[in-house]
């Protein structure tokens, strides 16, 4: 019999899910739209969805639990809990949906820490015992894991760098209504927002200018500067010395022997560690400095969220915790 745990990973527009051995190798994978706007009818067909990949493998399955890595996730209470990007409003009580559906043991948390659960058990976290994982996607999540355990903080909601204030009192609008939060400047969606600030603000030529808003992602801002383009370059520096700055504050809760930065916006390489190496040294406290790692994740970046989420359900394995329910 092949023991295996369900990892999924819920976004706003999919929702991604693998089988995942102990070793954290990625069985099978696949994904369904997170669109449902019932939550029951959600579950079925996620549920549908995962015995379609389960029963399509080559020998008997037993799944030893699931792991849900989801915005707004509340570890605790194995809640979603008022998440903007998904279609259910209020709270909603994942973990026992699922437990009813599969009668195995659920874990749910918030995507970052999954992440950072991930890159502990399988990454380049292995062995450590202090660090921050930090996602760099549509917006900016973090997970800090100190004396070896994730801290969750006393209602799970711990951890929200990116809804800390970079421009107090002011700044751009963001999706969780308050103003200036650090993910509209260091985010996938924060370094559009700095393109356009840019091109508004100066009159330099540039490539970008032909793409819009909505067409323009990342990796072409990524292409324009390892091209020359003066807009581009000038986008990422100034993302990595917000992101830098705001690093340094956050050691000072932790310190952390390293902090590993992943998800789409990492995909770009030194353009966007250089200039946070840079500023993250040149803010921190002397007592840090010289001390503390900026490194990419170890794990493989097209399964990340989904092996950080089952990483939840091994932890408990090797804790002897996991039982069926």
């Amino acid at each position: 019999m092949l023991e295996l745990i369900v990892g999924i990973d819920i976004g706003g527009t999919s929702t991604k899910f693998g089988l995942v051995d102990t070793t954290g190798k990625v069985r099978i994978h696949s994904s369904i739209a997170t669109e449902n706007p019932n939550i029951e009818g959600y579950i079925t067909e996620l549920a549908h969805a995962v015995r379609q990949a389960k029963d399509s493998l080559d020998e008997p399955v037993e799944f030893l639990g699931i792991g849900v890595g989801a915005p707004n996730a509340n570890y605790k209470k194995g809640t979603i809990e008022d998440a903007p990007n998904l279609p259910w409003q209020g709270t909603i009580p994942l973990a026992s949906l699922l437990e009813d559906e599969f009668n195995v043991s659920v874990k749910l948390t918030n995507d970052a820490n999954a992440a950072a659960m991930g890159e502990m058990m399988f990454g380049g976290a292995k062995g450590m015992q202090d660090f921050i994982a930090i996602t760099l996607g549509t917006g900016l999540g973090s997970g800090f894991v100190a004396n070896g355990q994730l801290i969750q903080g006393h209602d799970g909601h711990a951890g929200e760098l990116g809804h800390i204030a970079y421009k107090i009192g002011g700044g751009r609008l963001c999706k969780c209504g308050k103003k200036g939060c650090l993910e509209t400047y260091v985010s996938a969606t924060g370094l559009k927002r700095t393109v356009y600030k840019l091109l508004a603000d100066h009159h330099m030529d540039s490539e970008l200018k032909r793409y819009s808003f909505d067409d323009l992602n990342t990796k072409m801002v990524a292409d324009a500067a390892n091209n020359g383009d003066i807009v581009a370059k000038e986008a990422f520096e100034y993302t990595g010395k917000v992101l830098g700055a705001k690093l340094a504050d956050a050691v000072g809760h932790t310190s952390p022997e390293a902090i590993f930065i992943m998800g789409g916006l990492a995909k770009a390489g030194d353009l966007i560690f250089k200039p946070t190496i840079k500023h993250f040294e040149k803010n921190l406290l002397n007592v840090y400095q010289g001390k503390i790692k900026i490194l990419p994740s170890e794990l493989d970046s097209t399964h990340t969220p989904i092996i950080g989420a089952a990483s939840l359900i091994l932890e408990d394995i090797e804790n002897g915790k996991s039982v069926p329910v």
